[in-house]
């Protein structure tokens, strides 16, 4: 269980956590890559893990949120999900209006 605490503790540990193969300059694969450049074109300020690095947190984060692909977007500890959620939020402006609201939080 210390693994799925150490993944809790990373969600929370920023109010924008993404988890994602590689890193948002140097991504691994497509649906990271975008995720973390609609972050960034939104001015989100974020944590990103690369998953590639740590296989414990990319083996056992699928059961700690449930959610079976990578990326992974976390916003105030909650799962927002991968990348083509992120994406549709983006072009909505709803995840604008996320960020916005975290950051004034924090």
């Amino acid at each position: 269980m210390e693994i799925i605490e150490r993944i809790k503790s990373t969600v929370e540990s920023a109010p924008i956590v993404l988890f994602m193969k590689g890193t948002p300059q140097f991504p691994m694969c497509g649906f990271s890559s975008r995720t973390a450049k609609a972050l960034r074109s939104i001015g989100a300020t974020f944590v990103s893990i690369n998953v590639l690095d740590d296989p414990e947190v990319r083996a056992n984060l699928p059961r700690y949120s449930n959610w079976p692909t990578f990326p992974q977007l976390f916003i105030a500890g909650e799962l927002i999900g991968g990348c083509d959620i992120a994406l549709e939020l983006f072009e909505s402006g709803e995840l604008e209006r996320m960020v916005r609201e975290v950051h004034k939080d924090s």
